[in-house]
């Protein structure tokens, strides 16, 4: 009866996605007729989903699906036995059933032959191999931010999604707002007469630890080895999981990876360097001496991209100001501002760049599913841009200046620098 279903939700995608081939002048929007009556879809043919990582933000990412009548969420997947009983209510109660499953193992979930999509909202050292089985097993994955946690990992995972043909959306959803859009269109455009510099702020850590710390046991149903994964064994501390990962290098990259990746990402969009970036990153930031956490307190570093533009990352605040010869531009999730104000006022012609439009992240990634579009956030450019924050950290643990070929992906002259591109995988787990 599966296999029927499944057979039955394949052949809707591929003759949807073969409409919308030819829907050239609407190349966003998946025709009404393929999705049925006021674009609903029948159950037999929504997209079917497991969740890889259902903490705070998993929980948050797939309550937005189980939402949307297109999808279908039949899996849940948590190495913490908590969560993964917790988020298997939560699709219970969405549904009226008990048919969703709870996994410990990722590859439960990966190697499901049922299962058309996966959204992974794992720790960041978690990000890379449970895609890769997916995209190799079929399946089209919706990853949070940042994609990866190395550089060499953003590169594999996204030469695997492009040979095997999958569709991914990087969890870096401010390219679905309007006026991040907007800022990013008048900026290519030329509004801001010719650009020369863009500054980004980002909160500092919002979690501390003693200069000391202790192990403490193991909490029962938290399988803490698979936590760990490829990353190296540690002794357990609940700050060293859950949301506090994010402020441990063997985890994450701090508030650079965590805030600094959406920022980062809108000023490549609005450079124009989706498959590109910086030739050249300094830093000096501020790291903890002591304690449990390792990721930097305080964030300064500097990039020099091949036309001459200048980008600053700091701590102490939140946003991104693109500044040019003729007016500046200033944008968070709250705030848009302009000097001059009438910049905000400018409307576009038919024949300048207008950016790929995503109205809704999650919408778009579905339609893409259907169409086998690239989506807003496509792998390349959540890893090009995943990849301008691990340079940042690179060049702030070094304390140096980093000359980067964006085009071989390598460092050049410093070995050493060139080196913490990739990071080794603890055993048995490797990419």
């Amino acid at each position: 009866m599966l296999r029927k279903k499944n057979i039955n939700r394949r052949q809707f995608l591929k003759k949807a996605a073969g409409i919308a081939a030819g829907a050239v002048a609407f190349p966003y929007i998946v025709p009404s007729s393929v999705l049925g009556k006021a674009g609903r879809i029948a159950p037999s043919n929504r997209i079917v989903m497991g969740a890889i990582g259902t903490g705070l933000q998993g929980v948050y990412d797939m309550r937005g699906f189980l939402e949307m009548d297109e999808t279908q969420v039949v899996a849940v997947c948590d190495v913490d036995k908590t969560h993964r009983e917790e988020a298997k209510q939560i699709v219970d109660q969405a549904y009226g059933n008990t048919d969703c499953t709870a996994y410990n193992d990722f590859r439960e979930v990966t190697r499901r032959n049922d299962i058309d999509a996966v959204l992974i909202a794992t720790p960041d050292h978690w990000h890379t191999l449970p895609a890769i089985d997916a995209a190799k097993h079929g399946q089209d994955l919706y990853v949070e931010k940042p994609l990866t946690l190395t550089i060499e990992e953003g590169r594999i995972l996204s030469n695997t999604v492009r040979r095997y043909g999958r569709v991914l959306q990087t969890g870096t959803q401010q390219r679905s707002g309007r006026n991040f859009r907007f800022v990013c269109e008048l900026v290519r455009n030329g509004r801001l007469g010719k650009l020369h510099t863009v500054h980004v702020t980002i909160p500092g850590n919002n979690r501390t630890t003693g200069p000391t710390w202790t192990p403490q046991p193991v909490p029962e149903g938290f399988d803490y080895d698979f936590w760990l994964g490829p990353a190296p064994w540690e002794p357990y501390h609940e700050q060293r999981c859950h949301y506090q990962f994010r402020f441990i290098l063997d985890y994450s990259g701090g508030q650079v990876t965590n805030w600094g990746t959406h920022y980062l990402d809108i000023a490549q969009w609005g450079l124009g360097m989706d498959d590109s970036g910086p030739v050249e990153i300094s830093g000096d930031g501020e790291f903890p001496t002591s304690g449990l956490f390792t990721t930097a307190t305080k964030v300064d570093f500097r990039c020099t991209y091949a036309n001459g533009v200048k980008l600053y990352c700091k701590t102490g605040g939140q946003g991104i100001r693109f500044e040019g010869t003729d007016g500046l531009i200033f944008v968070n999730r709250k705030i848009l501002e302009a000097e001059p104000a009438s910049l905000l006022k400018e409307s576009l012609g038919p024949n300048e760049i207008h950016l790929y439009e995503s109205r809704d992240h999650k919408q778009d990634f579905l339609d893409c599913i259907r169409t086998r579009r690239k989506p807003v956030a496509d792998v390349e450019i959540g890893h090009r841009s995943a990849t301008l924050c691990h340079l940042g950290n690179i060049a702030m643990l070094r304390g140096c200046t980093l000359k980067w070929d964006p085009e071989r992906e390598e460092i050049i002259v410093d070995e050493a620098a060139n080196r913490m591109r990739s990071r080794a995988m603890r055993l048995p787990w490797t990419l």
